[in-house]
């Protein structure tokens, strides 16, 4: 061996135990902790959605959809002269199904007539109006109701103050497990939403006023949930 590679070899050799070292420290994994938090923001909605529509019977299927078609026009015409705004009504559902005679024993079920049904749902943005708007449908001839549901229409607005409680609950959460181990909090490495976190109804208080048909209105929970992974230092 050469004077010059007594001298490169340990060089060499030193920078790659340096590397090897630093690989190692690489893959030691890090300290952390993770904390789930909810928050939550009650509000009151403002906006409901009805799903109502007519339903006809006739020997003949095309005579049911010609009755329940007349019919239709006649709801919806009323509920735009009523104050309802055409975007704010769609059709949600139509069908048309045979209707049978109840067979004696050992006889085969016989069609007898065909029922058609058309279904509508519509928007109301002005609570105060909804029990109006329910005994119009009825006035009009509907005499199918599938569904009233309440919504909030700036619910993921709202839901900002619900997902900013969320992380303080994590925080706060944290900050004890970490003091209570003998540890301090580092920085936020990771932040996760979980859950469908759909508004979830609670029927408490404030009718809407109308001389019709009585609406509880209630209130909207709309929830946040997180999850905060933390260094540790």
């Amino acid at each position: 061996m050469g004077p010059l590679s007594r001298y490169v070899f340990p060089a060499l050799l030193a920078s790659a135990l340096f590397a090897s070292a630093a690989s190692a420290d690489d893959d030691t994994p890090r300290r952390s902790i993770t904390v789930s938090a909810s928050g939550s923001v009650t509000t009151v909605p403002d906006t409901a959605r009805i799903t109502s529509g007519i339903a006809t019977e006739a020997p003949v299927a095309r005579d049911a959809v010609a009755k329940n078609s007349e019919a239709m026009k006649k709801i919806i015409a009323g509920l735009k002269a009523g104050g309802i705004d055409e975007k704010d009504i769609q059709t949600a559902s139509f069908h048309i199904e045979p209707r049978y005679t109840r067979a004696r024993e050992g006889e085969a079920s016989v069609i007898d007539g065909y029922r058609a049904t058309n279904q509508v749902q519509v928007t109301v943005r002005n609570l105060d109006k909804l029990g109006e708007v329910l005994d119009r449908l009825a006035s009009l001839g509907a005499n199918e109701m599938a569904g009233l549901s309440f919504d909030v229409s700036q619910a993921e607005k709202l839901k900002d103050d619900a997902r900013k409680e969320a992380v303080a609950n994590a925080q706060r959460r944290a900050k004890l497990y970490a003091d209570a181990a003998g540890v301090e909090l580092g920085e936020v490495l990771k932040i996760d939403e979980s859950g469908d976190n759909a508004p979830r109804p609670i029927f408490a208080g404030r009718a809407l006023k109308s001389e019709a048909v009585p609406i509880e209105r209630g209130t909207e929970t709309l929830e946040a949930t997180v999850s905060v992974t933390w260094a540790l230092k």
